[in-house]
């Protein structure tokens, strides 16, 4: 018995003896292709560790935009074939196939075709952006001991998708990403480098004992950016830019309610953008879609690939558009879509620019005091317009029989061109250009949004600005500025004299919440003094709040008042081009409190819907917008009625305090101004019948009789006469109201 199991020790002793002899000359002779053999079945590989795109936030923390975390799925064809095997028990190919297939939604033919023509990569992506939900049933099964000790080179890449919340809000000024985080746009575009990070990456290796081992490089997030936007003044304006689209669209004539639609919210104290929008917007979770945002119908899209001029009839490109289109070869589909697309995405307030007409004035008016060419005890004599140049047709006031006798106030609470065109005059070339300068009137405010426009090539200067040039430039026609350069300039003839440089953005933060960086407001220059500014802001007060004066001039902006608050304002109505198209875009810019401005609005609306050239010429349709959106901003912003309401107001609160009790929409009844105080009459008992002594010049005038008033209605404000620093563009066929359609008349 000891014999035998002497001879079966030395049988094993001698097997283990040539199993070491036989490994030792496999490693001699095959070693390394062994070594790469194991070692490619081991995870040695290094994995992306991806950072999270800072969020972008409101003024008050709220989340305008974040970064959602989301996993994609990826195969890893060499590992899982190193795991196949004919033998059904030792086999992971299949059971893995099964899983995928029993989890996800995958086409099996596709899956097995990558698994084959891919077979030595390792990293073949199947599904991307999966939410956690999503991935929770395979996660199950790589857990259970059983069924996930057979899934074989499969795994969770970790990734981030970006999401907007609020969906369309403040989308031009928020922005969007595309792959990448790149942004796009907005904020997402201006501080993209701010709000992305640094990758990290975990490596797997196997050690001097050849045990694996991770070594990790963690990523570093991205900063966080605070805007200076309130969502609850952003969502109040586009609550009612969409109000004015729905009760307007197609009311007078057949088409929208207005080409273009811009409202601007700023603290003019500072420079802050508090609300920013125009009548077009977009989704940010799907920035690409011309349909669903409803910027084409299906069925103009559906025809522009065979039609493409289709475009230009419907009024979604210009004619000189679509031949740059043609001419570069670019009317195919793909090229059309990213017409319209930048057409969506641009941010009209900071983009476009416009003459921007009588919200001007009183810039020129605080040009012309600073100067000291005039004073608050300065008169005008205004005869409804002037002939600037012997043979030309006279540039008219809007009130064509003319104000008669009016103080330097009354140049802007009656929005006189005539007093305007006198100031002009008074200053000359050289004062006029410095205060446009000083003013930075054309010129970038370089906000820090990406795509505002320079508009100094449409601005004159002294090289080709002649007396017609002078006399429209006094009253905001001949030049373009964008919205933004308005509300910049405006904000500073009305806070003390100080222009601010507009900005979106207050604070950075880092990831865990901390101060990177405070932006605080930058302080440009001084236009004007104080004694300047708290002129204009009382001439302002009484353009929304004053009386008719002795000659029965009615101040043109009290339909934009609101009852209980003291506010003031500055309407505004430009002739376009071409001039013989009779097209308007009309505005208001106000601000309250009227004696300490915490909140400027600007409101352009670009010919709206009206019956005929002489209503669309009315201011009435921006007031409206103005007046909806303040009466709901100032009580959130802490802003306090702290007057009595006017006389010919407490019909129209009444009624709205009569509906909100019906729990119903308040309804405005819009005022109507009425004569107060009479002002000091003209001593005309020496004069001719008909006309006036000119306070500036001692001429006695003669005012227009009603026949050449009409006659002047024909020509328009500015007589036909166009901008030489504009192309010249053909007129539009006019649209024909519908019959029994009517308005009421122009203030301005």
């Amino acid at each position: 018995m000891k014999g035998k199991l002497a001879l079966l020790f030395t049988i094993i002793v001698l097997a283990l003896i040539g199993v070491n002899i036989r490994l030792a000359y496999i490693n001699k002779t095959n070693g390394e292709k062994y070594t790469k053999k194991v070692l490619a079945q081991q995870d040695t590989a290094s994995t992306l560790l991806p950072y999270r795109r800072g969020d972008i936030l409101d003024r008050n923390g709220t989340i305008l935009a974040t970064s959602e975390k989301v996993y994609n799925l990826i195969l890893d064809p060499k590992v899982l074939l190193q795991n196949q095997d004919k033998d059904e028990k030792k086999d992971c190919v299949e059971p893995t196939i099964r899983a995928l297939l029993e989890c996800f939604e995958l086409n099996e033919e596709e899956l097995r075709t990558a698994l084959s023509e891919k077979k030595d990569s390792s990293y073949v992506p199947l599904l991307r952006q999966l939410t956690k939900e999503q991935t929770a049933a395979f996660r199950e099964i790589l857990e259970d001991e059983k069924r996930g000790a057979k899934i074989k080179g499969v795994w969770f890449e970790d990734s981030y998708i970006r999401r907007y919340p609020n969906d369309t809000l403040a989308c031009h000024v928020v922005g969007y990403t595309v792959t990448g985080n790149q942004g796009q746009t907005g904020i997402e575009e201006e501080y993209s480098d701010i709000l992305n990070g640094t990758n990290g990456r975990s490596y797997n290796y196997l050690n001097e004992d050849l045990e694996q081992s991770k070594s990790v490089k963690a990523p570093t997030d991205g900063n966080s950016v605070v805007s200076t936007i309130d969502v609850t003044l952003q969502g109040i304006v586009e609550k009612y830019i969409d109000k004015f689209i729905e009760d307007y669209t197609n009311k007078y004539v057949e088409g929208p309610a207005a080409k273009n639609i811009g409202v601007i919210m700023m603290d003019p104290q500072s420079g802050e953008v508090l609300a920013m929008a125009g009548d077009v917007d977009f989704n940010l979770n799907d920035p690409h879609d011309l349909v669903g945002n409803g910027y084409i119908p299906q069925d103009v899209y559906d025809a522009m690939e065979g039609n493409p001029h289709i475009l230009v009839d419907k009024g979604y490109m210009l004619e000189r558009e679509y031949t740059q289109l043609e001419t570069n070869g670019k009317l195919d589909k793909e090229n059309l879509e990213l017409f319209l697309q930048n057409q969506m995405w641009r941010n009209y307030c900071i983009s476009d620019g416009f003459e921007p007409g009588s919200t001007v004035k009183p810039l020129t008016v605080a040009g012309a005091l600073e100067a000291g060419i005039i004073s608050d005890s300065t008169t005008f004599l205004c005869d409804g317009g002037q002939v600037i140049v012997e043979g030309q047709k006279p540039i008219t006031c809007a009130k064509k029989s003319g104000h008669g006798i009016i103080s330097l106030e009354g140049s802007l609470m009656f929005s006189c061109n005539d007093a305007l065109m006198q100031i002009g005059a008074m200053e000359g070339y050289d004062t006029f250009l410095k205060y446009q300068q000083i003013f930075n009137i054309g010129l970038k405010t370089n906000i820090d949004l990406p795509g505002e426009t320079n508009n100094a090539s449409t601005v004159f200067s002294k090289e080709n600005m002649g007396p017609t040039e002078l006399a429209t430039s006094s009253f905001g026609q001949g030049y373009n500025m964008t919205m933004i350069q308005e509300a910049a300039a405006f904000s500073s003839v009305i806070n003390g004299g100080y222009y601010y440089k507009p900005h979106v953005v207050k604070k950075i933060l880092d990831s865990n919440g901390g101060t990177v960086e405070n932006i605080n407001p930058v302080l440009v220059k001084q236009t004007v003094s104080a004694k300047t500014s708290a002129l204009i802001r009382q001439y302002l007060y009484h353009t929304m709040y004053g009386t008719a004066d002795g000659n029965g001039n009615n101040p043109t902006g009290r339909k934009a008042r609101v009852a209980g608050y003291t506010m003031g304002g500055k309407t505004g109505t430009a002739e376009k081009i071409p001039r013989s198209a009779r097209k308007y875009l009309v505005s208001f810019i106000g601000f309250a409190p009227a004696d300490n401005p915490q909140v400027v609005c600007y409101v352009v609306v670009d010919e709206p819907n009206a019956v005929d050239h002489i209503t669309q010429a009315s201011s009435v349709y921006a007031q409206e917008i103005f007046k909806n959106i303040m009466k709901e901003a100032m009580p959130y912003m802490n802003i306090y009625a702290t007057e009595e309401i006017p006389e010919d107001m407490r019909e129209e609160v009444e009624a709205e305090n009569a509906a909100k009790a019906e729990q119903e929409d308040g309804q405005e009844g819009g005022g109507t101004g009425e004569e107060g105080e009479e002002g000091e009459e003209p001593e005309e008992d020496t004069l001719p019948e008909g006309y006036l002594t000119d306070p500036n010049t001692g001429e006695q005038v003669k005012m227009p009789t009603e026949e050449e008033v009409q006659s002047r209605e024909e020509d328009g404000i500015l007589g036909g006469i166009e901008s030489p620093l504009f192309p010249k563009e053909e007129p539009e066929e006019p649209e024909e109201p519908e019959e029994g359609e009517g308005q009421e008349d122009p203030e301005e």
